[in-house]
This record gives C-alpha cells, sequence and structure tokens, in this order.
C-alpha cells in the first residue's frame, strides 16, 4: 500500500534565534542536523526506506533530506526539489525577533498574523533586507511579498496532486521533507482537519508522520513513527 512520510526539517539558526523565517534561506543547526540523522536512522530502524524523495528550495529542507537519506543509506534515490514545497512567505516580519514584535505590536496582532488561517503578515517592501528578487533559486518565479496558511495551502496542494500523487498511486513510499506550514498543508488536507483547528497544529522539528493510505490515496492511519 501506498506510504507518505513527512518530515519537517530539523531545528535552523533562526529556530534556535526565535526569529520569524519563511522563505530567508537559514542553515540547520548541530541539534538541528543530528534531528535529521535521527529522523533517517529511525526510518531505517523500522524499515520504511523511502522509493522517491521531495523537498523544497530552501536549504534548511534539503539538507534535512540528505542527512536523513545518508543515515539511511538511501542518498541514491531520485528527488525533487520544488518552491511550492517553500515554507509560508512571513513577508514584513522576516527576520524579526518573535518575542520583540509581540512587545512592539501586541500579542494578539502577532497571534493574528502567525495563527490566522487567511490574515496573511505584513507585505515584504521591495529592496528591503530580506527581498528574494535577485535570488537565482528564484528566476522567473512569481515571489509573493507575503502569504497567509490559506494561501500556502495554494500552492502546496496542487503540487502535491500533480507531482506527488502519481507515485503514490504507484504504490511507492514518498518522503517530503518540508517546512511547518508547508506540511500542515498536507496533513490538513489527507486528515480533513478544519481551517481553524489547522493553525494550532503544531509540527516538531525533526520527527517523522507516517500516512498509512488505501488506493484511493484516503489516509488509513496517521502517526509519529517515534510513537511506534
Amino acid at each position: 500500500m501506498p506510504r507518505l512520510i513527512l518530515v519537517r526539517h530539523g531545528q535552523s539558526q533562526w529556530n534556535l534565534e526565535n526569529r520569524f523565517t519563511g522563505w530567508w534561506d537559514v542553515d540547520l543547526t548541530e541539534k538541528g542536523e543530528e534531528e535529521a540523522r535521527a529522523a533517517g536512522r529511525l526510518l531505517a530502524e523500522k524499515g520504511m526506506l523511502p522509493d522517491i524523495a521531495f523537498t523544497s528550495f530552501q536549504t534548511r529542507a534539503i539538507r534535512t533530506l540528505h542527512f536523513a537519506l545518508e543515515a539511511m543509506g538511501r542518498l541514491w534515490i531520485p528527488e525533487t526539489k520544488d518552491w511550492r514545497l517553500n515554507e509560508r512567505h512571513y513577508g514584513g516580519l522576516t527576520g524579526l525577533d518573535k518575542a520583540e514584535t509581540a512587545a512592539k505590536h501586541g500579542d494578539e496582532q502577532v497571534k493574528i498574523w502567525r495563527r490566522s488561517f487567511d490574515i496573511p503578515p505584513p507585505v515584504l517592501e521591495a529592496g528591503s533586507e530580506f527581498d528574494l528578487a535577485r535570488d537565482l533559486r528564484y528566476a522567473g518565479i512569481a515571489i509573493p511579498s507575503t502569504e497567509s496558511l490559506k494561501d500556502t495551502i495554494a500552492r502546496v496542494l496542487p503540487y502535491y496532486e500533480s507531482s506527488i500523487v502519481p507515485h503514490l498511486r504507484a504504490g511507492s513510499t514518498v518522503l517530503v521533507s518540508a517546512h511547518g506550514n508547508s506540511l500542515r498543508a498536507l496533513v490538513k488536507h489527507l486528515s480533513g482537519i478544519s481551517d481553524e483547528d489547522i493553525t494550532s497544529l503544531e509540527i516538531p522539528t525533526g520527527q517523522p508522520i507516517v500516512y498509512e493510505l488505501d488506493d484511493e490515496l484516503k489516509a488509513t492511519e496517521r502517526y509519529y513513527l517515534a510513537d511506534r
């Protein structure tokens, strides 16, 4: 039966510093590297070896994938990178310390920006420090200036249907190494979680989530592999 494995990247430097990251390219910490290796070791131990892998354009997710695959001896499998699996774009909040932002704008406002389903943060001004217009990986891509979770879902799900689903239909075990909000999009879809409830779903770093799927790609089980 097809199986989908989701892994949020290991701890990044800005996770550690409690800063809004979004599309900005931040690398893993040493702890994040070990979280990724541990995810790979766990997958190997449980015999859940992927046939194909997908990840975003962002270093923290790519390196998490590679550390995990190396730990399970599967660096050779096909992998596809696509910007549509990127983290949600945090707009003008990018790079800001979350606690300082809350002190400036109030906890309630920051909660709305972070956790509402369809209200995006303020836009990122063109030409600002974290503007990605000159980043070659996004050449020809309409880079958003901000995104809500709803916006993120609107790019993740069509990609899932067009690029990942065919491999699942063929019975493959698919590994997706991505980000908190791009993975929320997939969990919301596969588990039928409401708009309201999905915003409070926390996905920890480096912990494989396994979806057992039936022939129609309906989820029969969802669990953290560490719990089995």
